[in-house]
C-alpha cells in the first residue's frame, strides 16, 4: 500500500553523506597515538602526539573546515590553531571545534574519562568564545525543555526536572566538576535532596551523559570551559537534549577581556546560540575508559577503539568499534610488547 507523505520517513528520501563517519578516523588516530603516554605524567607529550595524528587525518576529509575552537592562536599552536583550514578543500564549508584530548591531565595520570573529540557545524554557525574561557552550563535530557533554566536556582531545577521525568528528587543525579568554585553548588544540590557525581575533568562527557536516556546522570551543572561547552552543544543537538550556558569569567583579567570583546555576561545562551546549525556532527573516541566510552585497548596484535558518532540532522547515534593492527600505528617497541 502506498504511503502518504505524512507516513514517509524523510531521512530515506534523500540520504546524504555522513561526514562524521570520515571524521571518526581522526579521533581514532589521536586516541591511539596518545596511548604510550597514558599514566606517564607528561600531558604535553600526550597532547602533542594526539594533535599531530588528528591533523594528518583531517587533511584527508572531503570538506573545507575552519577551526573555530582549537589548540589556541597561531603563534602559540603550530597545528590545529584557531583559524586554520583543515580538510582537502573540497566539499561542504564548515566550522570545526577540536579537542585532540579532552582530559590531558586524566591521560597523563592514567585516570578515566579522557576522550578525543571533534565537533562540526555549517560555516558561520558555531559560537566563537573570543577570550571567554569559562561559562556556567546546565545540561539535561529532552524532558528539560521549558522546564529548567540557568535563571532558576539549582534546587528549583532539580525539583522541576524530577517532576517532568516522573522521578523522585532523591533519585536525581547531577554531574559537577570537582573544583573549589563548586563547593556552594554541590551543597545546594545535596540540600535539595539530589545526589552528585563529581568529575575530575572531562565535562564534555558529563554533558553528553546527562542527555543520554540510558545514563545514570540526569543533569550536568557548573562552570566549565566555554570551548568544551560549544563542543558539547553540537552533541546535545543530535541527542535532542537541553543545554544553556552563560559566560562566567574566573579572574579579573578574563572578565576585562570578555567585556572588551563585547560579550554580555548576563545573557543566557541556548543551544541555537551556541551552535545555530541544525546539521551538526559530533565524534568522540575513548582514550581511557569512562562512563561514555571504553578507552583504547590492546588485544594481542590488535588495538581496539570505541567511538561515538552523532548527527543532529538525522538524530542518529552510532557506536563504532574498530580493530587496528598495532604494528601499523605505534612505535615498534610498544607494538611488540
Amino acid at each position: 500500500m502506498p504511503q502518504s507523505d505524512s507516513q514517509k520517513a524523510p531521512v530515506f528520501d534523500n540520504p546524504d553523506r555522513n561526514l562524521a563517519m570520515e571524521l571518526v578516523r581522526a579521533t581514532e588516530a589521536a586516541a591511539i597515538r596518545a596511548v604510550p603516554y597514558i599514566g606517564r605524567g607528561d600531558k604535553n607529550a600526550a597532547d602533542g602526539a594526539a594533535v599531530a595524528a588528528m591533523r594528518t587525518f583531517l587533511a584527508t576529509v572531503a570538506f573545507d573546515g575552519v577551526i573555530v575552537i582549537g589548540e589556541g592562536e597561531k603563534d602559540e599552536a603550530p597545528m590545529l590553531f584557531n583559524g586554520e583550514h583543515v580538510g582537502n578543500g573540497r566539499g561542504p564549508s564548515a566550522d570545526i571545534a577540536v579537542d585532540p584530548i579532552d582530559g590531558t591531565s586524566l591521560t597523563a595520570a592514567g585516570r578515566q574519562n579522557a576522550l578525543s573529540v571533534i565537533a562540526v557545524a555549517d560555516r558561520g554557525t558555531m559560537y566563537d568564545p573570543v577570550d571567554a574561557f569559562y561559562m556556567d552550563k546546565l545540561v539535561a535530557g529532552p524532558e528539560a525543555h521549558g522546564v529548567i533554566s540557568l535563571e532558576q536556582s539549582i534546587g528549583d531545577n532539580i525539583r522541576e526536572y524530577a517532576r517532568a521525568t516522573g522521578k523522585d528528587v532523591e533519585d536525581i543525579v547531577v554531574a559537577v566538576l570537582d573544583r573549589p568554585r563548586h563547593a556552594e553548588l554541590i551543597d545546594e544540590i545535596r540540600s535539595a535532596g539530589a545526589g552528585t557525581r563529581l568529575m575530575r575533568d572531562g565535562d564534555v562527557a558529563g554533558g553528553i551523559n546527562a542527555s543520554r536516556w540510558e545514563s545514570r546522570i540526569d543533569m550536568c551543572a557548573g562552570a566549565g570551559g566555554t570551548p568544551e561547552g560549544v563542543i558539547t552543544a553540537c552533541a546535545i543537538k543530535a541527542l535532542g537534549g537541553f543545554m544553556e550556558g552563560r559566560l562566567a569569567p574566573q579572574s579579573d583579567e578574563e572578565h576585562r577581556k570578555v567585556v572588551a570583546a563585547g560579550h554580555d555576561l548576563t545573557r543566557v545562551l541556548g543551544l541555537n546560540d551556541l551552535v545555530a546549525s541544525d546539521n551538526t556532527y559530533f565524534v568522540a573516541t575513548g582514550v581511557t575508559d569512562g562512563q561514555l566510552l571504553d578507552g583504547v585497548r590492546r588485544k594481542g596484535p590488535l588495538i581496539r577503539t570505541e567511538s561515538l558518532v552523532l548527527r543532529s540532522k538525522t538524530g542518529t547515534a552510532r557506536r563504532v568499534i574498530a580493530e587496528h593492527r598495532a604494528e601499523k600505528w605505534l612505535e615498534k617497541e610498544w607494538a611488540r610488547s
